[in-house]
């Protein structure tokens, strides 16, 4: 599949990310409640604030979110979207691939199909 190594690096960065389910939940509430601290999100998670704080460090590292400065020296985080679009714009472009060679199968099997159709017949008879 030709994409670029660095839209590769970041779609890895965010599967990895994914990969972890307290990173997805911690993700999960910030698009359902908006930016949060990490505070916050050990109030609405079965999580230690400093396990949230760590996890909020990598998902920051790979830029699924963004820390805001808030009042009081709090930061907030806020989801970014850029690298989920990379990372689908990698699926999408493995699922073309794949099913550019599931058509081809397809074509190369009805054309088979198309040239023994006694073979075809009597395979069904004997099923």
């Amino acid at each position: 599949m030709p994409a670029r190594p660095d839209v590769e690096a970041v779609a890895e960065e965010v599967f990895t990310a994914l990969a972890d389910p307290s990173r997805r939940g911690i993700l999960a509430e910030l698009a359902a409640g908006g930016p949060a601290t990490a505070t916050d999100l050990a109030a609405r998670l079965p999580i230690t604030r400093q396990a949230i704080a760590k996890h909020l460090a990598l998902l920051a590292e790979t830029g699924l979110v963004a820390a805001e400065p808030g009042e009081r020296r709090r930061v907030r985080y806020r989801l970014r979207s850029a690298p989920m679009q990379v990372a689908q714009q990698f699926l999408a472009a493995l699922a073309r691939d794949w099913d550019r060679q599931l058509d081809a199968l397809q074509d190369h099997l009805n054309a088979v199909g198309a040239a023994h159709p006694t073979r075809r017949k009597k395979e069904k008879e004997q099923s």
